[in-house]
Protein backbone atom coordinates (compact mmCIF):
# COMPACT_ATOMS: atom_id res chain seq x y z
CA UNK A 1 0.00 0.00 0.00
CA UNK A 2 1.16 3.48 -0.80
CA UNK A 3 2.13 5.26 2.24
CA UNK A 4 3.21 8.85 1.22
CA UNK A 5 0.61 11.52 -0.43
CA UNK A 6 2.86 11.37 -3.69
CA UNK A 7 2.32 7.80 -3.81
CA UNK A 8 -1.51 8.37 -2.79
CA UNK A 9 -2.20 10.63 -5.84
CA UNK A 10 -0.10 8.16 -8.08
CA UNK A 11 -2.35 5.36 -7.05
CA UNK A 12 -5.57 7.30 -7.87
CA UNK A 13 -3.80 8.95 -11.22
CA UNK A 14 -2.39 5.21 -12.33
CA UNK A 15 -6.36 4.23 -11.43
CA UNK A 16 -8.29 6.97 -13.81
CA UNK A 17 -5.55 6.65 -16.54
CA UNK A 18 -6.14 2.84 -16.73
CA UNK A 19 -10.02 3.34 -17.29
CA UNK A 20 -9.45 5.75 -20.02
CA UNK A 21 -6.33 3.59 -21.98
CA UNK A 22 -9.15 0.48 -21.38
CA UNK A 23 -12.04 2.11 -22.79
CA UNK A 24 -9.63 3.55 -25.59
CA UNK A 25 -8.23 -0.24 -26.20
CA UNK A 26 -11.51 -1.14 -26.93
CA UNK A 27 -12.74 1.02 -29.00
CA UNK A 28 -9.88 0.32 -31.52
CA UNK A 29 -10.66 -3.60 -31.19
CA UNK A 30 -13.80 -2.98 -32.00
CA UNK A 31 -12.58 -1.21 -35.40
CA UNK A 32 -10.73 -3.29 -35.83
CA UNK A 33 -13.37 -6.41 -35.47
CA UNK A 34 -15.50 -4.96 -38.03
CA UNK A 35 -12.67 -4.63 -40.78
CA UNK A 36 -11.91 -8.78 -39.92
CA UNK A 37 -15.85 -8.88 -40.13
CA UNK A 38 -15.90 -7.39 -43.55
CA UNK A 39 -13.20 -9.78 -44.84
CA UNK A 40 -14.80 -13.17 -43.75
CA UNK A 41 -17.82 -12.12 -45.20
CA UNK A 42 -16.06 -11.27 -48.86
CA UNK A 43 -17.33 -7.33 -48.79
CA UNK A 44 -14.45 -5.66 -50.38
CA UNK A 45 -16.22 -2.17 -50.02
CA UNK A 46 -17.36 -2.93 -46.60
CA UNK A 47 -13.60 -3.62 -45.69
CA UNK A 48 -12.25 -0.43 -47.34
CA UNK A 49 -14.65 2.00 -45.92
CA UNK A 50 -14.30 0.10 -42.07
CA UNK A 51 -10.62 0.24 -43.04
CA UNK A 52 -10.81 3.61 -43.24
CA UNK A 53 -12.81 4.26 -40.15
CA UNK A 54 -10.09 1.90 -38.32
CA UNK A 55 -7.17 3.72 -39.55
CA UNK A 56 -7.45 6.77 -37.61
CA UNK A 57 -8.98 5.56 -34.05
CA UNK A 58 -5.52 3.26 -34.12
CA UNK A 59 -2.89 6.39 -35.38
CA UNK A 60 -4.93 8.28 -31.99
CA UNK A 61 -4.14 5.18 -29.99
CA UNK A 62 -0.63 5.26 -31.05
CA UNK A 63 -0.61 9.11 -30.18
CA UNK A 64 -2.30 8.73 -26.62
CA UNK A 65 0.75 5.55 -25.67
CA UNK A 66 -2.18 2.62 -26.24
CA UNK A 67 0.10 0.99 -28.45
CA UNK A 68 3.45 1.04 -29.92
CA UNK A 69 3.98 2.84 -33.23
CA UNK A 70 5.16 -0.47 -35.27
CA UNK A 71 2.33 -2.45 -33.54
CA UNK A 72 -0.31 -0.44 -35.46
CA UNK A 73 1.28 0.13 -38.33
CA UNK A 74 1.39 -3.98 -38.52
CA UNK A 75 -1.89 -4.63 -38.01
CA UNK A 76 -2.33 -1.96 -40.69
CA UNK A 77 -0.39 -3.06 -43.04
CA UNK A 78 -1.71 -6.74 -42.73
CA UNK A 79 -5.33 -5.66 -42.45
CA UNK A 80 -4.70 -3.81 -45.65
CA UNK A 81 -3.28 -5.87 -47.60
CA UNK A 82 -6.17 -8.58 -46.62
CA UNK A 83 -8.61 -6.16 -47.83
CA UNK A 84 -6.53 -5.47 -50.93
CA UNK A 85 -6.39 -9.71 -51.91
CA UNK A 86 -10.71 -9.03 -51.45
CA UNK A 87 -10.19 -8.92 -55.39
Amino acid sequence: MANSPQAKKRARHNESRFAINKARRSRIRTYLRKVEEAIASGDKDTAQAALRAAQPELMRGVTKGVFHKNTAARKMSRLSSRVKALG
